[in-house]
């Protein structure tokens, strides 16, 4: 079963806090983190009901880095999504499609959530493997931020009961994936202007895939067996 930290980005209403928490309880979650949040007054407290363990314990930081620091996928959310191919950052995965790729995971993931006037910005967006949209009425898309949190929540609480038997890929693991797909773009003089796209593209299937070790080290293979050949060097034995 995946390991599930709830990471808030400058959350502006603590009372919306307290209610993300007692939706954290509700559904199996404790662990919270926030980067520069608002201050919690009783208010906040008092939303959360038996939950405010959670708001005790939560953990404070002043950026998006320190706030994912450890997680091997992170996940950010978005109520504004692209219908173009060309914007990776915002081409999303449903909650429950996401959801359902979270069965048979058990790494660490981090589910980061933006602010309520602007969400997630494209810096912090861009460091994210995977984008999750709540799909919802045209007449009034946008949800309020606790209610996002609760109904993704729900969506990985349902697909946490299922047996899992394959190891995942860690973050070190694509890290490593990342820099070998990189390397070979520089093999190939692939142009400069449009290599940050193309890498955070890659970022972006890889974090969709949610690959097994298994996986990863076929993949792996194929990429440093490529970057050898055209270095003029022999493939590695199998």
């Amino acid at each position: 079963m995946a390991a599930y930290r709830v990471v808030l980005v400058s959350p502006l209403y603590d009372g919306n806090v307290g209610a993300i928490a007692r939706a954290m309880a509700n559904f199996g979650l404790s662990e919270l983190v926030m980067v520069n949040p608002c201050e919690l007054t009783d208010e906040a407290f008092r939303r959360a009901k038996h939950a405010q363990y959670i708001l005790e314990n939560a953990s404070i930081v002043s950026d998006f880095e320190t706030a994912v620091s450890g997680c091997d996928l992170v996940v950010g959310t978005s109520g504004i999504v692209t219908s173009g191919q060309k914007n990776f950052t915002r081409i999303p995965e449903s909650a429950r499609g996401f959801a359902d790729k979270m069965k048979s995971y058990t790494g660490k993931v981090a589910l980061v959530f933006g602010p309520e006037d602007d969400g997630l910005s494209q810096h912090d967006l861009e460091h994210c493997d995977i984008l999750v949209h709540i799909p919802s009425s045209d007449g009034y898309p946008v949800l309020n931020l606790s209610h996002a949190v609760s109904i993704i929540a729900y969506e990985v609480f349902l697909a946490g009961n299922f047996e899992h038997n394959l190891s995942e890929a860690t973050d070190e693991d694509k890290e490593r994936l990342f820099e070998f797909f990189n390397c070979l773009l520089d093999s190939v003089n692939y142009p400069e202007f449009r290599k940050e796209n193309t890498s955070t593209m890659f970022r972006r299937i890889i974090g969709r895939a949610v690959l097994t070790k298994w996986e990863f080290c076929t993949l792996v293979g194929v990429i440093a067996d490529a970057h050898r050949i055209i270095e003029g060097k022999k493939p590695l034995p199998p």
